[in-house]
């Protein structure tokens, strides 16, 4: 099978759907597991979940991938032209942050592999969904590269859909850049525990940050909310 026909496929869905996106292409919050006691300790409120939609999926098979202590990075292609965002709009970038996005992204090489996976069409819209994460940026940063950044890959959005994780890991290996670890496949009390117990990073020799789960499925709320969640060591320990 042709290596775009997913990029494709998805492409010709969201259009022939006439899925109309009228969001911001900011990255949506991740939702911890349980609600906080707001009113004393903040901790967490063991069995109080934050959605019924948790609740009601918390023995399902999610898939887990490390979650990476860095800063949201948003990089846009709309089939010319390479644009880069924080979490937010107004996000300040670091400067050799920046130096290693354009790398991955806006040497010709690079951008020829773009045109390659995300064919120009009209009104293409794509998001690459990162975390920029090394050398000071965060507190731990220098646990995964302490002389120096990078970006890691883990979601990706195209005209309203959001591809599945084997496809993200596609993009990422096409474009020569990692994505996010896949760390394991269980219920959500399974990724409690590995994070009680912590686990070691895969960049190194240092406790992983956490976990982000989401279901082996793509699914949403009735509100048309993207399921996922996020468990961190530090929230149970």
């Amino acid at each position: 099978m042709c290596k775009n026909v997913i990029v494709a496929v998805a492409i010709v869905v969201a259009k022939n759907a006439k899925i109309i996106m009228k969001q911001s292409l900011k990255y949506h919050k991740i939702l911890s597991l349980f609600k906080r006691d707001m009113e004393g300790d903040k901790k967490f409120i063991i069995g109080k979940w934050t959605t019924p939609e948790l609740e009601y999926l918390k023995d399902n098979r999610w898939l887990f991938t490390e979650k990476v202590d860095g800063t949201n990075i948003r990089v846009m292609w709309n089939g010319k032209d390479v644009v880069y965002a924080g979490r937010s709009d107004h996000a300040q970038l670091f400067y050799n942050l920046i130096q290693k996005l354009d790398e991955h992204f806006k040497t010709s090489e690079q951008l020829q592999k773009l045109q390659g996976i995300f064919p120009e069409e009209e009104d293409l819209s794509v998001v690459l969904y990162g975390e920029g994460h090394g050398a000071r940026i965060q507190k731990g940063g220098g646990n995964y590269i302490p002389d120096g950044v990078d970006f890691v890959l883990f979601d990706v959005w195209i005209n309203g859909i959001w591809l599945e994780q084997e496809n993200v890991v596609n993009i990422g290996q096409q474009l020569g850049v990692k994505s996010v670890p896949v760390i394991g496949q269980g219920t959500l009390n399974d990724a409690i525990e590995m994070c009680k117990n912590g686990f070691k990073s895969q960049w190194g020799d240092f406790t992983a940050e956490g976990i982000v789960a989401r279901p082996k499925v793509e699914l949403f709320t009735r509100r048309g909310d993207r399921i996922i969640t996020k468990v961190k060591y530090e929230d149970f320990n």
